[in-house]
């Protein structure tokens, strides 16, 4: 990026040296490398009218309640088909504020780099970050950077805190949803923690064409808010998988919630992936699904409504809220037997987000 002041004549401002290629416990110092790789490396991908002010806080315009929240991410690998660490952080965030029924507006994005992590790395997961940003109309308007000597991260961790506006009149939660409610998915299940776990593979034993579905929910999530006012419940299914949302609604409504197997979308290579490595796909982290619950009479126009956005080509309804008041989720398997669906225990796929 072009400085017009380091060109005026009698001006010499200090730079990044063009042949360190490599993140160096002075770049988190607060000194004159940190003010260089901000201004040269983070800040030229994120500029708007907040973060260019370059104040301690951004201020921001608000008219009536927001939702908030934050997570932190330390996937391993950083890169991975479909996506990286950048675009995670930021889809993830957005999607958060979206089930929560809000309009995403800005988000904050901080950097924990390992010593010796390559520029050009960094360089490659803010492009990321900056385009998922675009791509969900979103505004990174603060953030934070900090370094930490070799070994004591794994390249990089992000954290991204978000707000949002809250769309007056739309509740969601556990207290709207009641038997003969339905039950959708948006798009096939465990794609981004299968791919994920097979680029771990470091002797690549098992190859596939299976990519990440991370993505940006919020326009999904509005044009179903919008086509479907008996919207009660929606939740992103990422760590714990459709298991452990499902799980959740159940204890949280005391129905009992009753999913069909043979609805589930499910991609044949995620399948396969998950049976050579002993997961099962309905506890697999999803970046780019939600979960929704509506009202019974409204089933299939939420699952037309979900099929004309190219991230919910693949929505099916796939089980139902029903009379009983016993707190529990079942399957109604592909040959006719029902089995509890229950969070997993830990977690089975560490570092997956």
């Amino acid at each position: 990026m072009t400085d017009p002041e380091t060109e005026k004549p009698g001006i010499r401002r200090p730079r990044i040296n063009p042949h360190r290629e490599r993140i160096v416990l002075a770049h988190g110092g607060g000194g004159q490398l940190t003010a260089d790789l901000l201004r040269e490396v983070v800040f030229p991908r994120f500029t708007n009218e907040w973060l260019d002010v370059a104040d301690d806080s951004a201020l921001l315009p608000t008219d009536g309640p927001i939702a908030f929240t934050t997570d932190a991410y330390v996937v391993q690998p950083i890169e991975f088909p479909g996506g990286d660490i950048g675009r995670l952080s930021v889809c993830g965030t957005v999607n958060d504020l979206a089930v929560a029924g809000a309009d995403p507006k800005w988000l904050s994005l901080a950097l924990i780099l390992e010593e010796g992590l390559a520029i050009p790395t960094l360089e490659r997961i803010l492009d990321s970050a900056a385009a998922a940003a675009r791509e969900a109309d979103v505004a990174i308007v603060c953030g934070d950077t900090k370094v930490v000597p070799r070994g004591e991260v794994d390249e990089i961790y992000v954290t991204t805190s978000g707000v949002g506006t809250l769309r007056a009149g739309r509740e969601l939660g556990f207290r709207r949803v009641r038997p003969g409610d339905a039950v959708l998915i948006s798009g096939t299940i465990g794609d981004h923690g299968l791919a994920v776990m097979l680029q771990r593979q470091s002797d690549r034993s098992i190859r596939s064409e299976l990519s990440s579905d991370v993505a940006p929910l919020s326009s999904l999530v509005a044009d179903l808010l919008d086509a479907v006012p008996g919207v009660a419940f929606l939740r992103d299914p990422t760590r714990g998988g459709l298991a452990g949302v499902v799980a959740d609604l159940a204890e949280g409504t005391g129905c009992r919630v009753t999913l069909d197997e043979t609805r589930i979308p499910v991609r044949k290579e995620t399948r396969y992936a998950a049976e050579m490595l002993g997961l099962d796909p309905l506890t697999v982290a999803n970046e780019g699904k939600v979960v929704a619950v509506v009202r019974g009479d409204e089933a299939d126009r939420a699952r037309t409504a979900l099929r004309e956005h190219p991230l919910g080509r693949d929505a099916e309804v796939i089980g139902r809220i029903g009379p009983e008041r016993d707190g529990t989720a079942e399957l109604v398997t592909e040959v006719g037997g029902v089995r509890i669906v229950v969070r997993p225990y830990g977690e089975e796929l560490p570092r997956i987000c």
